[in-house]
């Protein structure tokens, strides 16, 4: 199951991009092993201005047709590592070929967009600022590989 992480704002050389580039290069390496990867980033700008509404329109071109849609939304489903990991799991061993993981911008994911979903994931009810979402999504998509693998990196 390929992913896409698609996401509103570019990232720029630092310590986020260097721990996004870290956590996705592994994931690609252990997750072959289930089905899982390679995992592609998809940055889209709204230059002009139009808000939440012209970012969904920039992220739904950014999504691979036919693929299973999972947006970060505050308003999601608060679970543990090992939870994500059968979702993922789960979704790769029922045949789905593309999972995209949509990062809103600064105001979120539009409300369209949003009702779009087939899953949506909060890391809880705190916002974050999207850049870390993106490096938080990343480690817990190395860690979801990791405990398919029955690798020592996650400890319960």
């Amino acid at each position: 199951m390929r992913v896409h992480l698609c996401v509103v704002g570019r990232l720029r050389k630092g310590p986020e991009k260097d721990l996004i580039d870290d956590y996705l290069n592994r994931f690609n390496k252990s997750g072959r092993a289930f089905g899982l990867g390679p995992v592609s980033v998809v940055e889209v700008e709204d230059k002009k201005g139009g808000g939440m509404a012209a970012e969904a329109d920039l992220l739904r071109r950014a999504i691979p047709k036919g693929s299973k849609l999972a947006i970060m939304d505050e308003r999601g489903v608060v679970m543990t590592s090992p939870a994500f990991a059968k979702k993922l799991g789960g979704w790769a061993d029922t045949g789905v070929s593309d999972l995209a993981i949509v990062i809103g911008g600064a105001d979120g994911i539009d409300p369209s967009l949003r009702a779009e979903a087939d899953f949506a994931i909060s890391f809880g009810k705190m916002v974050w600022p999207h850049m870390l979402v993106r490096v938080m999504i990343s480690e817990q998509l190395y860690r979801a590989a990791s405990i398919l693998g029955g690798g020592p990196y996650h400890r319960a």
